[in-house]
């Protein structure tokens, strides 16, 4: 997802990997930085221990950078029944 989207948008991407451990040293916390995996866009936290979908992440990107959200992608048969 991320180097399909640094294609698309004018935006570094940094990518942070770490031992589980790591993420939970009183070092870490001091940072003041999300619980891992997690998705910061400028300043804000787009999610934090838990997966997120690439709609989502797309539209806090072009929120970021003052950009129209793009449409959300084809939705499934059930998102259609129950307007999801």
């Amino acid at each position: 997802m991320m180097p399909r989207l640094g294609d698309k948008y004018d935006i570094e991407i940094e990518v942070m990997s770490k031992p589980k451990s790591e993420y939970l040293t009183d070092e870490y916390f001091a940072l003041d930085l999300p619980v891992a995996p997690a998705i910061m866009v400028g300043e804000a936290i787009i999610t934090e221990g838990k997966d997120i979908d690439d709609h989502t992440v797309e539209v806090a990107i072009c929120r970021q950078l003052k950009l129209p959200e793009p449409e959300e992608g084809k939705k499934g048969v059930m998102s259609k029944l129950f307007g999801k």
